[in-house]
């Protein structure tokens, strides 16, 4: 094991990345350790304001104002092949297309799949999925339909809700489960599953199955123009809801993630009830609903003044990027937004996002994004030349392992600190036994004691550095 960092001589922490922790074991030196088993981490460690605090006034420095963010999502959008400006689809769409992007997500699995209960999925199953694709039904040509997404839903690999499995009792990680979409979100409707209960939705960042119930069908324009409405609110809480209200459910506790922006209906008369309740002690703002035909309606409803939202989306400085990742703190962790919660890229999307900033998906995605300011490992970089480009990570630089991505918080005594979304970590024990422990969830952890394996520094398998700054 290859370090100059005093800690591995004791300890390392090996990540799991987003995928499935492997079973903890029981450390041969257990008295060494301390009894959460995430070595070097305090209580001190877990408030963001430990972290701001130490990088003084640099903290409130903006790593990038608002134009100069304008101009990187743009960029995105023009280079990045993995994220699309759904307003410039054609006005129709050939068979063609459709099929070529259902092909690409709806593929048959070739080793085995198992369902919540452990049990082999049979041939049958898959042929059902298959035939709900329902691709001899696309027309010729279709015009494109435009929606607004009214709830947060799923967006799956087949138009089918089943959880599946890659091994038996590993029911975390539910391979159909591609991502989330939320309220407000914009989508290009492209075909319908043979049952109609699900739509084949493309969005600015991706394309999946979602169930037909979240999306309401509008105008063009309407759909489009939502996103984009003033004045707006910006939810800056991990979660913001709605308040409850007995006349309309569709926009009755609703739940906005981090990022979600929404119209704000300022010229709401002061003295007229939204759905019974007085608009005075409240932020009147206005959802999408689906009515009963599909169709899209936007409705007024209120947010509590007590919501954690913006007018705007936060200034991207150092001491908002740790905020706001802390405001997920101890978040379970949901494979592909699974669990009403969200994975490591997930969760770095949703905290630049409520900065005003866009990224891919997906850590595949955003570690090699040509709009995005990165630095590129291949296996001859070798590991010390790897830690002389760790000790210039920043806070809000993104740190990417093969399946996985780690935010950067700050540094202590020569360590850097990461706060992730992950399954689980583990550590060489005093005996130099390779230990996992089980997390699920947003966690800090150190980066340099990190192991990928009993012989691997998690530092050697870094593919990417990617700064938003």
């Amino acid at each position: 094991m290859r370090s100059t960092h005093p800690l591995i001589l004791l300890l390392a922490l090996a990540l799991s990345a987003c995928a499935p922790a492997l079973p903890a074991r029981e450390p041969a030196h257990a008295d060494r350790l301390p009894v959460h088993g995430v070595v070097a981490v305090d209580q001190r460690h877990l408030q963001p304001d430990y972290w701001i605090e130490r990088l003084g006034p640099a903290a409130q420095r903006p790593y990038l104002d608002g134009a100069a963010i304008a101009r990187q999502n743009a960029a995105l959008v023009a280079r990045d092949g993995s994220v699309q400006d759904i307003s410039a689809l054609p006005r129709t769409l050939p068979d063609a297309t459709v099929r070529e992007w259902i092909a690409a997500l709806s593929s048959r699995p070739q080793g085995e799949r198992y369902d919540a209960t452990g049990a082999v999925l049979p041939a049958t199953f898959f042929d059902a999925l298959e035939a709900a694709l329902a691709l001899d039904a696309i027309p010729r040509e279709q015009p494109t339909r435009y929606g607004l997404v009214v709830r947060r839903a799923d967006l799956r690999t087949f138009p089918d809700a089943t959880r599946v499995f890659s091994r038996p009792g590993d029911t975390d990680i539910d391979r159909f489960q591609e991502s989330a979409l939320f309220p407000g979100d914009a989508v290009a409707v492209a075909h319908a599953s043979g049952d109609g209960e699900w739509l084949f939705v493309v969005s600015d960042r991706y394309s999946a199955w979602i169930e037909r119930d979240a999306v309401a069908l509008g105008e063009r324009d309407t759909v489009l123009g939502y996103g984009s409405r003033s004045p707006a609110l910006v939810v800056t809480g991990a979660t913001a809801r709605t308040v409850f209200n007995p006349e309309r459910p569709e926009v009755s506790e609703v739940q906005l993630d981090m990022g979600v922006r929404v119209p704000l209906l300022a010229d709401w008369p002061a003295d007229r009830a939204v759905h019974g309740q007085h608009p005075l002690f409240g932020h009147v703002i206005e959802l999408p609903a689906r009515a009963a035909d599909g169709s899209l309606a936007l409705l007024p409803a209120l947010l509590p003044r007590t919501a954690d939202v913006s007018p705007q989306p936060l200034p991207l400085t150092p001491a908002n990027v740790i905020a706001q990742g802390f405001k997920f703190l101890g978040e379970r962790y949901g494979w592909g937004h699974s669990y009403n919660a969200r994975d490591c890229s997930g969760f770095v999307s949703e905290v630049y996002r409520s900065m005003g900033v866009q990224v891919p998906r997906n850590t595949r995605d955003q570690s090699v994004s040509p709009a995005l300011d990165r630095t590129l490992f291949d296996e001859s970089d070798d590991h010390e030349a790897r830690l002389a480009e760790v000790a210039k990570l920043q806070p809000g630089d993104l740190v990417y392992i093969p399946g996985h991505v780690m935010m950067v918080i700050g540094r202590e005594n020569g360590v850097t600190y990461t706060i992730h979304d992950t399954t689980g970590i583990g550590y060489l024990d005093a005996g130099g036994d390779l230990v996992r422990v089980p997390l699920n969830g947003v966690v800090v952890t150190p980066l340099e004691p990190l192991m990928a394996g009993e012989d691997t520094p998690t530092v050697d398998r870094i593919t990417s550095i990617v700064r938003i700054r």
